[in-house]
C-alpha cells in the first residue's frame, strides 16, 4: 500500500496539498473587500462570512478559533487578513493566531487604509506578492502520516450506508494505520450509535467523551424541536433522505458511522473550532450541517474532505479539495461532472467493498499530490459556514 504523497512542506512541519493564498475577513463588514481581493488574484481564495462582531461568549470564541484555524490550514502558503477596524474580533488577533505557523501573513484594516478601494489595492498587492513567492515552491514527497481527512456526507440515501460510507471507512482505516488522521463529525447524524462508537475508543475516558458528546447533541436537538410543529419535529433528517429510502435518524446514523471504518480506535473527541492534540481517528463535536462540518474539519487542519452523497450534491470548500463519492449508480450517471467516485460499483457487483475502499484511498493520495477533484474544477466553494451558538 502506497504510503507517501507529494505535498508542500510548511515552515512549521505541516504539509499542504494545495499552495494557495487565503484572504480572510475578520468581520462581515470587510467580507466584500476580501472577496474582491480573492477574485483579483489567481491562486487566492476568500472566506466570506456574516459574523465577527456583535457576538459574545462561546459564540464569539467559536468564530475566532475557526477563522484562526482556517488561516493555519497547511493548504495555504500565505494569508491576507482584512479587517474593518472596530469589530469585536480584532483583525490583529486573527493574524496573531495564525502567525505561529510561520507562513506569509499580512493584515489590512479598512479604516486605517482610508476606504474600501485603498484597502482593496493594498490587500491585492500583498496577495500578489505572496502568490509570486508561492509559485516558486515545489511539491516534495511526504509520508501519509502528514495527512488529515474530514469524513462528511450529505444528501444521503439508502445506498450511502450500504456502499459509499463503508468503503470510505475502509480507506480511513488504511490511512490511520499508516499514521494519518481522519475526523468523523455530524453528531446530529450519529444519534443512537454512541454505544457502538464508544466500543472503539482507545481508552475509557475517550469512550465517555464519545457518549457524552452525542447524548448532549441529542438533548440539544430535543430542546430545539420542542417548540417546532409536529411535521418539522418528525423530520430530524431531511425530506430528501426519506425519499432516498432512509426511514429514521437512527437508520441514517447506523449508515453514517460507517465512514469511520471498523478497525481504527478513536483517540480524541474535540469541539468544532478547536485543533486536535492527537493523530489518528478523531470525533469532532459538531452539528450535521454539511458546511459547518466541513468548516470545522478544515479549521482543525484537514487538507482533504471525503464526502459520500447518495442523492448528489455539487458543493465544495475554498482551498480544501472535497472528494465526492456516491453509492448510487444512477446518481453517478446523472451527476457525472460532480461525483469523483462511483461506489455503486459495489452494488452492481463489479467491485468488492475492499477494492472500492482501496480505490478511495488511492484517490485521496492522488488528490493530495495535485489531482483536482470535480468540485474544484467547477469552482464550488459554498461549504464555508461557521457554527453559531444560540
Amino acid at each position: 500500500m502506497k504510503d507517501t504523497f507529494l505535498g508542500y512542506e510548511r515552515e512549521n512541519g505541516a504539509v499542504g496539498v494545495r499552495n494557495l493564498i487565503a484572504v480572510i475577513p475578520s468581520v462581515f463588514c470587510s467580507a466584500k473587500v476580501a472577496e474582491r481581493v480573492g477574485q483579483n488574484v489567481p491562486g487566492a481564495v476568500h472566506f466570506k462570512h456574516p459574523v465577527g462582531c456583535s457576538q459574545v461568549g462561546e459564540d464569539l470564541e467559536i468564530t475566532a478559533k475557526t477563522l484562526i484555524g482556517i488561516g493555519k490550514n497547511p493548504n495555504f502558503a500565505g494569508v491576507v487578513v482584512v479587517g474593518l477596524g472596530c469589530e469585536r474580533f480584532s483583525p490583529h488577533e486573527l493574524a496573531e493566531g495564525i502567525a505561529p505557523t510561520g507562513k506569509m501573513l499580512e493584515t489590512v484594516v479598512i479604516q486605517d487604509a482610508g476606504d474600501s478601494l485603498k484597502a482593496m489595492e493594498l490587500a491585492t498587492r500583498y496577495a500578489h506578492k505572496m502568490q509570486q513567492a508561492a509559485s516558486l515552491e515545489r511539491r516534495k514527497e511526504a509520508p501519509v502520516s502528514h495527512l488529515m481527512i474530514g469524513l462528511n456526507c450529505g444528501g444521503s440515501d439508502m445506498t450511502s450506508g450500504l456502499a459509499a460510507n463503508p468503503a470510505l471507512g475502509i480507506a480511513s482505516d488504511l490511512l490511520v494505520a499508516l499514521g494519518g488522521s481522519s475526523i468523523l463529525t455530524e453528531l446530529t447524524e450519529l444519534i443512537g450509535t454512541e454505544h457502538i462508537l464508544a466500543r472503539r475508543a482507545a481508552s475509557p475516558d475517550v469512550a465517555e467523551d464519545i457518549k457524552n458528546a452525542i447524548r448532549n447533541m441529542e438533548e440539544r436537538l430535543t430542546n430545539q424541536t420542542r417548540h417546532s410543529s409536529n411535521v418539522r419535529r418528525k423530520h430530524l433528517i431531511s425530506t430528501g433522505n426519506y425519499e432516498g429510502g432512509l426511514s429514521s435518524i437512527v437508520e441514517k446514523s447506523l449508515g453514517g458511522m460507517k465512514k469511520s471504518g471498523a478497525e481504527a480506535k478513536f483517540v480524541e473527541v474535540f469541539k468544532s473550532g478547536d485543533t486536535p492534540t492527537k493523530k489518528g481517528l478523531l470525533l469532532m463535536d459538531g452539528p450535521g450541517h454539511d458546511g459547518e462540518a466541513t468548516t470545522g474539519q478544515a479549521a482543525a487542519g484537514a487538507q482533504i474532505v471525503c464526502f459520500p452523497t447518495g442523492r448528489g450534491t455539487p458543493s465544495g470548500f475554498p482551498g480544501v479539495p472535497v472528494i465526492k463519492i456516491t453509492g448510487n449508480p444512477r446518481t453517478f450517471e446523472k451527476m457525472a461532472e460532480n461525483i469523483d467516485i462511483n461506489a455503486g460499483s459495489v452494488l452492481t457487483g463489479e467491485k468488492t467493498l475492499q477494492q472500492l475502499g482501496e480505490e478511495i484511498y488511492g484517490e485521496i493520495l492522488a488528490v493530495a499530490s495535485g489531482k483536482l477533484c470535480k468540485a474544484e474544477i467547477l469552482g464550488h466553494d459554498e461549504q464555508f459556514c461557521i457554527t453559531r451558538m444560540p
